[in-house]
């Protein structure tokens, strides 16, 4: 189990940024494995060294409507895509198993989209990994402390990327990211990561002080020099934008830099995960762009990662 868990994590940021080379320039971060092959996600494991945790994202329950997935297909001119619900969970899980029998693996398995099982956690367990889950709720937080989990990354409504909530059709959590640590330390004693926002030292030191026991930011590292954000994002992160939480950029909330499209559907139905694939032809267009990034994105900073890590840092860190 991870003796010391640093006060900064880089967080997972499926599609790209977070690569092996990011992991390894901080203190600990995680590899995001929820939506690559189970052949990347061995190979990304592989490159990466020391202690690290990667995540997965659960597989889905609800199957999207039908008709508000046809008509979408209907309205971008494209066939309905098949999907994976799974994400190819199972194979990936199984993945990380594999790598931690052979000495590579990781020192702790986070999820999106729910929680492992009991047995999928006993296994971690039985190997002295440990097992996260992301939660958006108290309900949900409690849940998966019952299930035996180890920590509990508490996401708020500034985060970048996916909103953790464990159903498709789930509204989010609207309350600050504090309030939402102080309403999940009410249900858990489990140790608590915050999530959401931290854009500087002063913001990491006011979670802290919140109640949790580490922050991890995704978004302040998208421009870090050794992650895979895209030079089309980059450049869209650069001219800059409003950030919106919004269902049009998947079919599952998630925040991101507004486009025309988004702003088109504001009221999307959870089409998730038929929407991306949907789009894919047409992201590089700036009306369909895929830039997913919390609040405050002007705040933003480049170069190496270990000095973004340091920027983060409160002075007793």
């Amino acid at each position: 189990m991870i003796q010391h868990l640093p006060t900064v994590i880089a967080a997972p940021m499926a599609g790209g940024p977070s690569t092996p080379e990011l992991v390894n320039a901080v203190q600990f971060g995680f590899l995001a494995l929820g939506t690559c092959s189970v052949d990347d996600a061995r190979d990304q494991m592989r490159r990466t060294r020391g202690s690290y945790g990667v995540n997965l994202f659960c597989p889905q329950q609800e199957t999207p409507d039908r008709h508000a997935v046809q008509a979408m297909a209907d309205e971008l001119g494209v066939e309905v895509p098949a999907v994976d619900l799974s994400n190819g969970f199972e194979a990936k899980f199984a993945a990380v198993l594999s790598a931690i029998d052979e000495g590579h693996g990781p020192a702790a398995v986070s999820t999106m989209f729910g929680s492992l099982t009991a047995e999928q956690i006993d296994a971690l367990h039985a190997r002295g990994v440990e097992a996260w889950a992301t939660v958006t709720n108290p309900t949900d937080a409690d849940t998966a402390s019952r299930r035996g989990n180890d920590r509990l990354i508490v996401q708020g409504p500034k985060a970048g990327g996916h909103r953790g909530t464990w159903t498709i059709h789930d509204e989010p959590d609207p309350r600050p990211l504090p309030d939402l640590l102080q309403a999940v330390a009410a249900v858990t004693d489990l140790p608590l990561v915050a999530a959401g926002g931290a854009r500087s030292s002063a913001d990491v030191a006011r979670l802290l002080a919140a109640g949790a026991c580490s922050v991890s930011c995704g978004s302040a590292f998208l421009l870090a020099d050794e992650a895979g954000t895209s030079l089309f994002n980059r450049e869209l992160l650069a001219a800059g934008g409003s950030s919106i939480s919004t269902r049009a950029f998947s079919g599952r909330y998630a925040r991101g830099l507004a486009t025309a499209f988004t702003d088109a559907h504001p009221n999307l139905p959870p089409l998730y995960p038929h929407l991306n694939p949907m789009l894919k032809d047409r992201r590089e267009e700036v009306s369909y762009a895929y830039c997913l990034v919390g609040e405050n994105s002007e705040a933003l900073i480049a170069g190496p990662a270990r000095e973004i890590e340091r920027s983060l840092l409160p002075s007793r860190s």
